[in-house]
């Protein structure tokens, strides 16, 4: 590897020293090719070792999920094309696109009052379920 930076976003770039490509024989469309050269790519990211911050390395492992390893190493597979080079550029764009999603904090929710209108829907729904489920009720014998 060159040691080429990725840029993810204007704060974040990561060194391409951080990933490391395995390349596997593809599966699918290629004919003869398909059996002679590796042309698939897995990508391995560690994501613990990574220069990213304890926020985004968290957020990328919740957002990751099965595709993280138990030593939290986070890998892609792309397979998409029968060109290598091609495959690797997959597998990279598609590691910046979850850095870039795990980049952005989620937004906190404000807890906030309901209504005046919304409570009294919703006592009026309540007072319909009950009519309707008191009308599926025997009649009770007061009369006796």
């Amino acid at each position: 590897m060159n040691g080429r930076m990725i840029v993810v976003s204007p704060q974040i770039t990561l060194d391409e020293k951080e990933i490391q490509f395995d390349f596997i024989r593809a599966s699918g469309p290629g004919g003869q090719n398909v059996n002679k050269v590796s042309t698939a790519v897995q990508l391995r990211f560690d994501i613990h070792a990574s220069s990213l911050s304890e926020e985004v390395k968290n957020r990328l492992k919740e957002l990751s999920g099965r595709r993280v390893t138990q030593s939290g190493f986070l890998i892609i597979e792309a397979k998409r094309y029968r060109s290598q080079e091609k495959n690797r550029q997959d597998a990279i764009q598609r590691l910046v696109g979850l850095i870039q999603k795990a980049a952005i904090p989620p937004k906190i929710r404000k807890r906030t009052k309901p209504s005046q209108a919304s409570k009294q829907r919703r006592l009026e729904n309540k007072k319909k379920r009950s009519k309707i489920k008191s009308l599926r009720k025997p009649p009770s014998s007061m009369d006796a």
